[in-house]
């Protein structure tokens, strides 16, 4: 494979240096880059070449220290990249980039690693520097947008410029091995598509926890909160996975449109139900992993309304799922890092076992991201004995850890799998524009919701999982989250 170009928006920022500069270099390492793909990175920064790669060389030592890093596989990676320093804000700036980056003849994608308000400028920039042509596709990283007006707002722009057909939207959780697996976990195996429907399924929780408070994101994080930065993308990603019907194929186009028929089955979480299916919350001081960290008032410094937590109790109205309740939660400052999907099948229709003294307990299984990559499935087994004073069951897990299982095969990040995806045109694992529109359309709903109920964040210590309220948002149906 030969030729294009990669154009690197936000090439100085810590996404970049932490994430997407070491995959390129990964991909390159291991043959999967086209051989001449030549990078051209910029940024505000002032920079020449030589100091954007003696940056970029110590921004890879950093992402894998104890790597075995080929020196000559490094120097060759670096004489790939160009730096050039541009002004977003000033279209004068995208004359010099456009000579830089030269002919799209060959392909050339590009990356926006940058702040939403600067999409639109940027979009234009481009556009009247030649660099939006048919030969050109763009990669745009979240957040788009705030709310649905904002978000179509930026969307116009981009469709202004840029195809459908040519636009990536990007949700790094779609690039994660284990999210693809459960498409291969479902659809791959008979045992258990006929069991993944409201008549096999009880309820389904996902929940995405973080231990950091707000890490240098203090401009960004207060006033979005966690359902836009986490629920609005990746949770109602993982839901409409879990959730789709079976695609016709695996391409883009058949699984886009399944997961938006998913989320527009969402039914709304409004003004009438935001107090009774909703909770929000927001960190005070406490402890994490033993040691004492601030509560989220002190580390902004000021008043905030902004919730650093919510649990949400969502249905789906269709045919599959019709009466199954999907617990979702996220927030900051709780317990373990932790990304995880549990699916708890319906209990057996009549125990054969009661007489002798043996509880059963559903089947779960358990679908984790990270930290650990790891599927298990939670089964009932007799333990062994005689029975004497009757028979005891105990429930017993199946593990597939996926490290374990391919330790043939390196552990590749998300971005490796969606920079290459950009590059060779594949938009499969990328969002598109009506699956975005759907997400908003549910998130702003709730958030009216709440405005007009007056709900404001409950307080909860640092370590643990959240306001209290949100225990009893499942228990009331009989549901325990699984921590």
């Amino acid at each position: 494979m030969n030729g294009g170009k990669l154009l690197l928006f936000g090439a100085t920022g810590d996404l970049a240096q932490r994430m997407l500069l070491p995959a390129l270099y990964w991909l390159a390492a291991d043959g999967l880059l086209p051989r001449d793909l030549s990078i051209v990175s910029t940024a505000r920064e002032d920079l020449d070449d030589a100091a954007f790669r003696e940056r970029t060389a110590a921004a890879l030592q950093r992402s894998a220290p104890s790597a075995p890093f080929d020196e000559d596989m490094v120097g060759k990676f670096l004489a790939r990249l160009r730096y050039v320093a541009v002004d977003a804000a000033d279209p004068a700036a995208f004359t010099a980039l456009a000579q830089a980056v030269g002919s799209t003849a060959g392909g050339l994608a590009i990356f926006l690693s940058t702040a939403p308000a600067l999409f639109e400028t940027t979009i234009a920039g481009l556009a009247a520097a030649g660099l939006a042509d048919d030969n050109v596709r763009i990669g745009l990283e979240k957040p788009l947008g705030y709310d649905l007006v904002s978000s179509r707002a930026i969307n116009d722009a981009v469709a202004g410029v840029f195809s459908e057909d040519r636009t990536f939207r990007i949700d790094h959780y779609l690039g994660k091995e284990t999210v693809q697996n459960l498409l291969a976990l479902r659809f791959g195996n008979a045992l258990f598509e006929p069991l993944w429907k409201a008549s096999g399924i009880d309820h389904i929780q996902i929940t995405v926890s973080e231990t950091v408070g707000l890490e240098g994101r203090v401009s960004f994080y207060d006033g979005v909160g966690a359902i836009r930065d986490m629920v609005q993308n990746h949770m109602l990603q993982l839901l409409a996975l879990v959730a789709m019907e079976p695609p016709r194929s695996f391409d883009a186009a058949s699984i886009r449109d399944e997961k938006v028929k998913v989320l527009r089955s969402l039914r709304r979480i409004d003004r009438a139900t935001a107090s009774t299916h909703s909770v929000i919350g927001q960190y005070a001081a406490g402890q994490v992993a033993g040691a004492g960290v601030p509560g989220y008032l002190e580390e902004l410094g000021r008043s905030s309304r902004t919730e650093t937590f919510v649990a949400l109790k969502a249905h789906i109205d269709n045919w599959r799922w019709k009466g199954v309740p999907f617990y979702m939660r996220t927030g900051k400052r709780l317990p373990s890092r932790q990304s995880e999907i549990l699916i708890q099948f319906a209990s057996v229709p009549h125990s054969i076992f009661d007489m002798r003294g043996a509880i059963l307990r559903p089947n779960r299984l358990i679908i984790r991201l990270q930290p650990d990559e790891n599927v298990r499935l939670i089964l009932m087994a007799k333990e062994p004995g005689l029975d004497r004073d009757g028979v005891r069951l105990r429930e017993v897990p199946l593990d597939i850890s996926m490290p374990d299982a391919f330790a043939d095969r390196r552990r590749r990040v998300a971005y490796e799998r969606l920079l290459l995806d950009l590059i060779e045109g594949d938009q499969t694992l990328f969002v598109r524009r009506d699956e975005v529109e759907a997400q908003w359309e549910w998130i702003d709903a709730i958030r009216d919701g709440w405005s007009a109920n007056q709900m404001q964040p409950r307080p909860y210590a640092a370590g643990t999982w959240g306001p209290s309220a949100a225990i009893g948002l499942a228990e009331r149906d009989g549901v325990t989250w699984h921590d």
